[in-house]
């Protein structure tokens, strides 16, 4: 039997699957949990649509994304935006 290696972007096909991975992501990881999560979100949706949206580059994407990375809150803010997200508080 052969297997797969999992990634995660492959099972994040529609926009409300995108949103509620990365609530969860949010409410139980720590920022680089979050920072890859945003990194299969673009890879999902699209490394160069993501790029044409947010007007950085596909290799500054990779970067900036990428496990142990520490993008810039305006790189993470162009991100969201890009695959129709946005940031909002919620008391707790």
């Amino acid at each position: 039997m052969k297997t797969t290696k999992f990634d995660v972007a492959d099972y994040l096909d529609s926009k409300e699957t995108i949103i509620e991975y990365l609530n969860v992501v949010l409410a139980e990881g720590n920022d680089s949990d979050v920072i890859t999560a945003l990194g299969q979100i673009a890879k999902s949706v699209g490394m160069t649509k993501i790029a044409n949206e947010t007007g950085l580059s596909r290799p500054s994407l990779y970067k900036a994304l990428s496990d142990g990375s520490k993008p810039q809150f305006e790189t993470i803010m162009k991100v969201l935006r890009a695959f129709g997200g946005q940031l909002q508080i919620n008391s707790i």
